[in-house]
């Protein structure tokens, strides 16, 4: 072993005992190993930051760039509607959104199937009231075992197809993955769904760590029906349905000028109506965009449109000196002057009974006001109010939910037929959506979790590293020497562990590369079928459960889904083992030696 070697062990061995202390941020941690790198020689200094404009890392950023813009189009809350109930069990919903991430990522790129399903699972369990790490993992999971399916499922398994045409004259075909990928999948969506989402440790505060906001949250708002809406002539009980799918409460209806109670829901919807509504400012807009209503009538609506690309929604606290204190937003012009409006009021559960507009404003009271993007911080000096810290909160530009999905579809079927790089076709999407107006290009950069681009963006090139000092090497003829005389079986297993554990550590892509290669060396060696060792080395580089590095998706979720380092391997170890056990029987059967 060299001392280059001997470096690159040590520093990965560090890395890891670090990361599983958790003492230290994941990114500091992968950045000092890093650094130390280049400090020792065993990483150049031309490579030291490489890493940083790696595919993987691209992909990872364009992937949370263009999942907020799905979320900002509407096409989240499309799929939540149709799809998902808040009010199902976890175990229900984890095995259906594994189903349906499954049978995606087959057919898709796999990142871009967690892309389009990890916002929605985000908001099933904003709904649900329980901690996103308990359905994000499983989800990441259940896209990974998708994957393995078809040739495009994944990166290593088109690898392997072309490492076995440079070798054996002649690549695999589409769905010559298909019996051992789909066995091994069903299997480990099963575990998932059953038994492995148990085995996520909750954290401390899963249970209390709500929106501080929460108590507070509860506006009366009014929407109006616009006209040429498919609402028009319904009575107002029909959307009730749909009101409690958004947890929002319908109060009354203001029609004709007069605001209607019990009496109202027997009315028939008109063109200009508003309904009165109590809900928070995410649920308001879902409710929104699901009935395509109106934050307030035409002409105050476009005058808040004409002045930015996008809209915005702020939450202002009024004090005794504030402008608006004892008057109503329609007496001081808020609308006109301002170019804003006033969605909603949260007075600590006490009625409002008059138009939300012409309502007297109260020290203490909250307002929810819809504003241009540049103009919420002028909107709130000039009331006096203070500003209360963002959520989050976001208008859904749900006309163009279909553009959104159009651009998204597009690209991901372009990247699966290899008519385009995936980074690219993201970066497509990412500018599509800004031209669009879809996302305001002054959010993007919010949108991206910086922690764990620098983690990727510090790992690879030790990874590089490691490979171009013959550790990959070493561990290859370590391999062979190891399975020296062993049945083939045995031989294949100890192939998938080893496979497996550097996925853990280079990324999946790499690990194909440097794993394929040895598989047909070994099956040369014994003088049998090399197809069973290749299929063995594309499952295995798929299955990297242990880390948040091994694979694109599990680092996608680290950072929404409040994972640390060492949460990996709880449910990820008996997955691996699973896997090992059911695909190399599948692998004997479908493709003998």
């Amino acid at each position: 072993m060299t001392t280059d070697q001997i470096i690159l062990f040590s520093l990965f061995g560090g890395v890891f005992i670090f990361l599983l202390w958790g003492r230290w941020r994941y990114d500091l941690v992968a950045f000092t190993a890093l650094m130390l790198g280049v400090v020792l020689g065993v990483v150049e200094t031309k490579d030291a930051f490489a890493g940083f404009g790696h595919s993987a890392t691209l992909v990872v950023a364009l992937v949370l760039v263009v999942s907020a813009g799905l979320v900002r189009s509407g096409a989240v809350f499309l799929i939540t509607r149709t799809l998902v109930d808040s009010a199902r069990s976890l175990g229900a919903h984890i095995t259906l959104m594994g189903a349906v991430g499954g049978i995606l990522s087959a057919f898709m790129n796999n990142v871009a199937a967690l892309a389009l399903l990890m916002p929605v699972d985000i908001q099933t369990a904003r709904k649900a009231g329980r901690a996103p790490s308990l359905s994000l993992m499983p989800l990441s999971f259940a896209t990974i075992l998708g994957g393995m399916v078809t040739l495009i499922g994944t990166p290593p398994n088109i690898i392997i197809a072309s490492i076995r045409q440079d070798n054996l004259g002649e690549p695999f075909r589409m769905f010559d993955f298909a019996p051992v990928g789909g066995v091994t999948a069903i299997a480990g969506l099963i575990f998932v769904a059953l038994i492995g989402w148990r085995l996520i440790p909750q954290k401390a505060d899963a249970s209390t760590s709500g929106d501080p906001m929460d108590d507070y949250a509860e506006y009366i708002a009014e929407l109006v029906v616009p006209d040429g809406s498919k609402l028009i002539g319904k009575r107002l009980r029909e959307l009730n349905e749909d009101a409690e799918k958004a947890d929002v409460a319908i109060l009354g209806l203001i029609q004709d000028g007069q605001r209607r109670y019990g009496s109202g829901q027997n009315r028939k919807l008109n063109a200009g109506d508003a309904l009165v509504l109590e809900a928070t400012p995410d649920a308001l807009d879902e409710f929104r965009s699901a009935l395509s209503l109106q934050f307030a009538d035409d002409k105050r609506e476009n005058i808040v449109r004409a002045e930015s690309d996008g809209l915005s929604v702020i939450e202002v606290v009024v004090t005794d000196q504030s402008r608006i204190n004892g008057k109503t937003a329609q007496a001081i012009g808020l609308t006109w002057r301002q170019q804003a409006v006033l969605m909603g009021i949260s007075r600590e559960g006490k009625p409002i009974k008059a138009h939300v507009r012409k309502t007297e404003v109260h020290a203490g009271d909250i307002l929810l006001l819809l504003v241009a993007p540049e103009n919420a911080n002028d909107v709130a000096e000039w009331l006096g109010c203070l500003p209360l810290a963002d959520r989050g909160l976001v208008v859904t530009e749900d006309k163009k939910v279909w553009l959104a999905i159009g651009f998204f579809a597009a690209a991901v079927a372009a990247a699966s037929f290899g008519l385009i790089y995936l980074p690219v076709a993201l970066g497509l999407v990412v500018v599509a959506f800004v031209l669009a107006k879809i996302i305001p290009i002054s959010e993007i950069y919010d949108h991206i979790s910086w922690p764990v681009v620098v983690l990727l963006g510090s790992m690879i090139p030790l990874g590089q590293a490691l490979e171009q000092s013959g550790g990959t090497e070493l561990i290859a003829g370590s391999l062979v020497s190891l399975t020296e005389g062993m049945p083939a079986w045995a031989i294949l297993t100890i192939l998938m562990v080893v496979t497996m554990s550097l996925s853990d550590v280079l990324n999946n892509t790499a690990t194909a590369i440097v794993a394929a290669p040895i598989g047909i060396q070994m099956a040369q060696s014994l003088g049998v079928n090399p197809d069973p060792f290749l299929m063995a080395v594309a499952v295995a580089a798929s299955c990297a459960f242990l880390t948040p590095i091994g694979h694109k998706n599990n680092t996608l979720i680290l950072g929404p889904g409040g994972y640390s380092f060492g949460d990996y391997w709880r449910m990820g170890l008996p997955l691996e083992i699973l896997v090992v056990a059911v695909s190399i029987p599948a692998i004997l059967l479908f493709w003998p030696l």
